[in-house]
């Protein structure tokens, strides 16, 4: 019986600074950031250049080596000071003289001096007019302000609250005693240029400061709970991954930076596409059977017919409260594709529909037009709720030609009628006259038919596809386009 040779079990990764680099390569991966091998070789190499000795040298050398985009800065940043965290433990406190207590020992401070850390607070904001050149007594402030106000107990054991921190050092008054500071060297009348330039000074360090408290948070809570815990709830989903119906209003601005990117991702591909298909692609049915005169070796090939010109696209979204997000971000999506198609035209509705696509001009700020949207166009004319069914009637009523042979319809909604007639004949119609149609839906699958959705009623006539973030969006996009 012949012996079988056992290979053994490699390990994961390697250890040491190789294995850290690993792991956060593949926090990064778990993020969304792409991060090839190749990149990960480069950031190797960036490490044994650079060394350990300078974080910040490090942060930026390893960010050239893994970042494509420069939106995913914010999240490369925080996962960077997750695995290349400031310190270890707790600072040593250097704001009182009197002591040399380190703050990880403190557990806590009286009330009464919480207002004389904020007045200790208040004076070294202003001495430090570039707060990225921090020195060592606002660093070790704030760790003593986390380790004083920050501090609780949870079910996992010791952790630290931002949220806690933030709320005992009232940073709304803090920002006006700092900008009355700022303003006093003017008098008692500054001039509005003064003012102005004051409330930012003032607005920009509270801003900083904010976000140096919250990273020294993290900070500590990872070394108390694990990096993987502050990386589920600390670290931000990247703007593409975000869902659209759960984004917040800061979550939706940064969602838009990354629609022109997006755009030109797919005009690129459109464009390649366009190029085969002039050319036309292989025929196989024919090639194979003229092939048969020169004894079943296709030296001639066949080719398809070209595609026709550019069509035209027919966008129908739903601008209630509830889907307004992502038909937004639709449009503005659509709206830098647009000279893909020979012609593009935008109708809205709530319960109405009327057409907006003069709103959408090529010099138009498409920031303003999605808000003029509610504002100037006849989108409701009930009680201000989804119908689906009455915007298809308001449509076809208004609008009988706007659908053609080379017309392709796209329509945005979640398909939430309210419990409303949800006119199938009507969008049957539609589809047919169109020479394609596509439906997109923000809504997570498993609740396509809860409530009064009317999706399940719609799919048999549509063909529907999920979009619930910026990245599923452009997938279904990017499979429509040669439509």
């Amino acid at each position: 019986m012949s012996s079988r040779r056992v290979r053994p079990k490699q390990p994961l990764a390697p250890h040491g600074i190789p294995g850290h680099l690993v792991e956060f390569v593949e926090a990064l991966r778990g993020q969304g950031i792409s991060v090839g091998p190749s990149e990960t070789v480069d950031a190797g190499r960036v490490m044994s250049v650079l060394g350990l000795g300078s974080r910040e040298a490090l942060r930026e050398g390893i960010a050239c080596a893994v970042l494509r985009r420069p939106d995913h800065r914010e999240t490369y940043d925080m996962l960077f000071d997750l695995f290349f965290p400031a310190a270890i433990g707790g600072r040593t406190v250097l704001v009182d003289e009197d002591t040399d207590d380190d703050a990880s020992d403190d557990p806590g401070l009286p009330a009464e001096d919480v207002e004389a850390m904020r007045s200790a607070l208040l004076e070294l904001l202003a001495d430090n007019p570039d707060l990225a050149r921090l020195d060592e007594r606002l660093t070790a402030m704030i760790a003593k302000i986390i380790e004083s106000y920050g501090r609780y107990d949870s079910s996992r054991g010791p952790s630290y609250s931002s949220y806690q921190a933030l709320k005992a050092m009232n940073l709304d008054d803090l920002e006006g005693r700092l900008l009355a500071g700022l303003l006093a060297p003017y008098g008692d009348e500054p001039t509005p240029t003064q003012e102005q330039i004051a409330k930012a000074i003032a607005a920009q360090r509270i801003t900083q400061l904010r976000k140096m408290v919250e990273n020294e948070t993290k900070r500590r809570t990872a070394e108390r709970l694990g990096r993987e815990h502050v990386q589920t709830y600390g670290v931000p989903q990247l703007a593409e991954n975000v869902e659209f119906l759960r984004a917040s209003g800061e979550q939706l601005r940064q969602m838009r930076r990354v629609v022109a990117p997006l755009a030109r991702t797919l005009a690129t591909r459109l464009a390649a596409r366009r190029r085969r298909s002039r050319a036309g692609e292989i025929d196989l049915r024919k090639t194979l059977r003229k092939s048969m005169s020169t004894g079943g070796v296709p030296i001639d090939v066949v080719l398809k017919k070209p595609h026709p010109a550019r069509p035209e696209l027919v966008v129908l979204c739903d601008v209630s409260g509830s889907v307004a997000g992502f038909s937004h971000f639709t449009l503005m999506l659509v709206h830098a594709l647009r000279q893909q198609f020979s012609r593009v035209r935008v109708f809205a509705f709530i319960d109405t529909t009327d057409e907006v696509t003069a709103l959408f001009g090529p010099d138009a700020d498409l920031a303003v037009a999605v808000q003029r949207i509610t504002r100037e166009a006849g989108v409701y004319t009930r009680d201000g709720h989804s119908d689906y069914g009455n915007a298809f009637v308001s449509f076809l009523h208004k609008y009988p030609t706007a659908l053609s042979p080379r017309s392709s319809l796209l329509i945005l909604g979640d398909g939430r009628n309210n419990y409303r007639n949800p006119e199938t004949e009507l969008l049957a119609r539609m589809v047919n006259a169109s020479r394609h149609a596509h439906w997109l839906n923000p809504e997570p699958l498993h609740l396509w038919g809860s409530g009064d959705s009317a999706v399940p009623r719609y799919t048999d006539v549509i063909t529907m596809h999920e979009c619930r973030s910026a990245k599923q969006l452009a997938g279904v996009i990017d499979q429509l386009l040669p439509i």
